[in-house]
């Protein structure tokens, strides 16, 4: 069976989810997954996984949802292989980083990584000083751009959260490493569970960076 996500902006009140569970029944649709992204306001940002026998179905099951009272339908798009799970990407995406054993690579599976557990279209690591982008995946902005977006971004109140910038690029600074991850999806908001994600694969990412960088200065010193 085809399975399709649905970004829905719902109602933060009980019973809400079970409306449009509801609706999800009465198209013959079976939902079988739901990512809470944000929460704030008396509203809640959910991704709904959703089972549905005929893909010809999906305009009806945005119909039917969006009938539910309070529910607005952001974005709906097939789910390509396996269903995402965040939890477990998030834990599969740190013992990759761990296995590691030299800087270079590490920064390469870091932008992959974030790349695909972020659903983005691309990604870059930047050097915060010289603006230089150490690694990219997918067709990312140009240098210069990026190392304007970092030099505005890194200097707001906000950057600490990761929440500076256009809502369709986050980013997350390794400080003991000096650079920048950076991501960017066409016309997709980042949520804030997806930015808090971010912030804590770029800690890890920069445990990592500090414990490589430190055998190879070990190394140096006694060759």
């Amino acid at each position: 069976m085809p399975t399709f996500v649905l970004r829905l902006w719902l109602p933060d009140r009980p019973g809400a989810l079970g409306a449009v569970a509801s609706r999800i029944g009465a198209v013959r649709g079976d939902l079988v997954g739901i990512d809470i992204l944000e929460r704030g306001g008396g509203r809640a940002i959910d991704e709904l996984a959703v089972e549905l026998p005929e893909e010809r179905l999906v305009p009806l099951l945005v119909s039917e949802v969006g009938q539910v009272d309070g529910v607005d339908v952001e974005e709906v798009r097939p789910a390509n292989g396996p269903l995402p799970d965040p939890r477990l990407d998030a834990l599969e995406t740190a013992a990759v980083l761990v296995e590691q054993t030299g800087v270079v690579d590490l920064l390469e599976v870091l932008a992959d990584e974030a790349q695909r557990d972020f659903a983005s279209d691309w990604a870059a690591v930047v050097d915060l000083d010289g603006g230089n982008v150490l690694v990219s995946t997918g067709e990312s902005p140009e240098p210069v751009w990026l190392a304007a977006f970092l030099a505005g971004s890194t200097s707001s109140t906000t950057a600490a959260n990761g929440d500076a910038g256009p809502e369709d690029v986050a980013f997350a600074v390794l400080p003991a490493a000096g650079i920048a991850l950076v991501l960017g999806r066409d016309g997709k908001t980042f949520r804030a569970r997806e930015r808090r994600q971010l912030l804590a694969l770029a800690r890890v990412a920069g445990h990592c960076w500090g414990e490589l960088s430190s055998k190879a200065a070990s190394t140096l010193a006694t060759a």
